[in-house]
């Protein structure tokens, strides 16, 4: 039970009744006091306090004013023998409800397994949902050690049942492929490893490992009916584990652990390779502009004049703002009219220039070395789309799989061949992949299909058959969206008509437009204007000049100097565990766990800090002198920091914050800000840019940010 009530909730939940004032009448003193507080803690959390100090004090105080009985008296209330017993016992009666048996343990156990845990692995989720069915069938909750043991018994039951489920679903061929892995310990080492750096040969490696788990043979019946949450907590137990470990479980264990591992490194493998994919036809195409950009840099700096000329133009432009451009800029430029007209001209024939020597180096880069990826590839992933629109890219799709085994040499496409070319090939390209026959060359069509693919999979126009994040879009919703769909709308804020969402959208854009517009006619942007950036309309935003301090945060901080000092981080850490609970997010991967959880906070607490502040658990363990040794934290570490049990841990501490925070103050935002910090973004981001330091991100100016996904 909370300790800390408002008034409000005191009056509401912790009133008598008038039958409570029956029952209470005919007692007075520290006997009357503590059986009311008996009876309405039992009707609150459907059992007996353990202790006195287990119900909160603002309690006390209002039932003893209820009462007339002076709350001191509640320190003298008997909390054994006769007395309290019988109280027990005629509030058992009240509420119609009686002791757990040994019977309701073992049926408990089994209805846990049954219905509760084949979607649910928190095991302090599993005890709250035991002692709601315990208030449900009228019996009392057992004690925390006695549900404790419960749970576990029923999530032991749970997982002997589903382990010979999957490996009766398996099959002994699989099975036995499974065990033909335990002996070959680096293919087991390396399935279990993340992609090496951007490249070919990493591309060409994960390649590898995907052909190694499908030829074990797994299907979807393996795990047609198994919550993904369930998977997940077998595959992050078998990922700690060595083969020995696996030999030392059962058959049924063993395989399920196994398969489970195997089934969702199937999927992490294929979205790695489309994430390997799509950066690589990036750099690719970011290495080819460099070096293009570098020789035209050079070839401009050659011309004689050129940038007298420039540096002219610039001053004159500068000098006489208000003139036009044929008093102030011609004058300006040796030649004029005459000057100007030949340098629009070069101009122009330098970007033709550029763009016809970027197709050369992306061909030349891709044929002499990055071509080789693409038979394994289009073997490897199966692209799917729903969209007619992008038809055109799945038909070239395959019609480079057909020709993944022909001669490299071969420059064209056979002559009858149907070649989609609209929606495959821009119009800057057309020159480069057709020849003045009509024919189409292979080379630099395959590299414009590459490029189409990797825009259509940032947009999730098309998704590859078995992935995680870039399945099928479709899958992303909720099974029940279609016949609840104004629910879903409801929680998300927006209109069901796409009609009304557009017009919204589009009013708050042009009302935006329509106040920058008049800012910038009457200078009032504070810098924000408008440029010109690779021949397109940027949005420049001036660099803001750094404030001075404000005085109340001098103040503040000189504050908090004088009433702490310096605190230690460590500290500020443990004292969020203990005002947060955050550490009770972090759930074994293990059936079971021997350590106390006081040890096990305090080994999370230093196993976090070394990870947070990248100190590394080794130096923690040498350098910290807090009594623990580094196989002790790496244990920890392996077996209860996982990604999810992070992301969990992570919540309540921001709900937490966000519920501390005083609104007056702060405000009601919920948004982040961060300097120089990239957050995920989701790739159909119409702001997504990737850069090469942040990679995906939405950036701005010099910073990376997105919101949260």
């Amino acid at each position: 039970m909370k300790a800390e009530w408002e008034p409000e909730e005191l009056i509401e939940t912790w009133t008598l009744t008038g039958d409570d004032w029956d029952l209470v009448g005919n007692k007075s003193g520290a006997t009357r006091l503590g059986f009311t507080v008996m009876l309405k803690f039992y009707e609150i959390e459907g059992r007996f306090p353990a202790y006195p100090e287990e119900v909160p004090t603002a309690a006390v105080r209002y039932l003893a004013s209820l009462v007339k009985v002076d709350p001191a008296l509640f320190a003298k209330y008997p909390w054994r023998g006769r007395s309290i017993e019988y109280h027990r016992a005629q509030v058992r009666r009240v509420y119609g409800t009686r002791g757990p048996t040994e019977d309701d343990e073992e049926r408990w156990a089994q209805w846990l397994a049954d219905e509760i845990c084949p979607t649910e692995t928190n095991r302090d989720r599993l005890a709250a949902a035991l002692r709601r069915r315990c208030r449900s069938e009228k019996v009392e909750p057992p004690s925390t050690g006695q549900v404790e043991r419960v749970v576990a018994s029923g999530c032991r039951r749970f997982d002997d049942a589903f382990a010979a489920t999957t490996a009766g679903r398996l099959g002994p061929a699989v099975c036995g492929r499974l065990q033909d892995l335990l002996s070959q310990p680096s293919v087991l080492a390396d399935l279990k490893s993340d992609p090496g750096p951007l490249g070919l040969d990493t591309l060409l490696a994960e390649i590898g490992k995907l052909a190694a788990v499908r030829a074990l043979g797994l299907g979807e019946e393996a795990f047609a009916d198994a919550s993904d949450r369930i998977i997940a907590a077998w595959r992050a137990r078998a990922a700690r584990m060595y083969p020995s470990d696996f030999e030392e479980c059962g058959e049924p264990v063993r395989y399920t652990l196994l398969a489970a591992l195997c089934w969702t490194r199937q999927a992490e493998l294929v979205d790695g390779l489309v994430e390997l994919l799509i950066g690589l036809i990036h750099r690719i195409n970011a290495r080819a502009e460099r070096k293009v950009e570098k020789e035209l840099i050079g070839d401009l700096a050659s011309v004689q004049g050129k940038r007298g000329i420039y540096t002219k133009m610039i001053d004159a432009a500068l000098e006489h703002p208000d003139d036009t451009v044929r008093d102030a800029v011609y004058p300006a430029v040796p030649g004029g009219v005459r000057t100007l007209s030949a340098l629009a001209r070069e101009l122009k024939a330098t970007e033709r220039a550029v763009a016809e020597r970027v197709r050369y180096q992306l061909r030349g880069s891709y044929s002499h070395y990055y071509r080789r990826m693409l038979a394994p590839l289009l073997a490897a992933l199966e692209f799917r789309c729903n969209n007619s629109a992008y038809r055109p890219v799945m038909d070239a799709i395959g019609l480079l799989a057909r020709y993944a085994g022909t001669d490299s040499d071969q420059k064209l496409y056979a002559a009858g061949e149907k070649i989609p070319v609209d929606g495959v090939v821009p119009k800057a390209w057309m020159d480069g992949v057709v020849d003045g026959n009509g024919r189409v060359e292979r080379i630099p069509y395959e590299l414009c299909v590459l490029i189409a693919l990797r825009d259509a999979l940032r947009r999730r126009e098309v998704y590859v058959q078995g992935a995680g994040r870039w399945k099928d879009p479709d899958e992303d919703l909720p099974g029940d969206f279609e016949d609840n769909r104004d629910v879903h709308y409801s929680e998300l804020g927006k209109p069901l008509d796409a009609t009304d969402f557009v017009n919204g959208l589009r009013n708050r854009l042009d009302e935006g437009l329509t106040r920058l517009n008049r800012a910038l006619a009457r200078n009032t942007t504070g810098g924000v204007r408008i440029i010109t950036r690779k021949g397109s309309p940027w949005v420049s935003v001036p660099r803001l000049e750094k404030l001075p301090e404000p005085k109340n945060l001098v103040k503040l901080k000189a504050e908090v100097q004088r009433r702490w000092g310096t605190i230690d981080l460590l500290d500020i850490l443990k004292d969020t565990a203990f005002i947060t609970g955050f550490t009770a997010s972090f759930a074994s991967v293990a059936t079971r766990e021997v350590l106390d959880r006081a040890t096990l906070n305090r080994r999370l607490l230093l196993v976090l800090f070394a990870l947070g502040t990248n100190m590394g658990i080794r130096q923690m363990a040498i350098t910290g002198e807090h009594g623990v040794g580094e196989a002790e934290l790496r244990h920890v570490r392996s077996t209860f920091v996982t990604r999810e049990n992070l992301r969990a841990a992570i919540t309540t501490v921001v709900n937490a914050t966000l519920e501390a925070r005083e609104p007056q103050w702060w405000g009601e935002a919920t948004s982040t800000a961060s300097d120089s910090k990239r957050f995920a973004s989701w790739d159909s981001n119409l702001m997504t840019e990737f850069h090469a330091r942040y990679g995906t991100g939405v950036r701005t100016g010099s910073r990376s940010l997105a919101p949260a996904a």
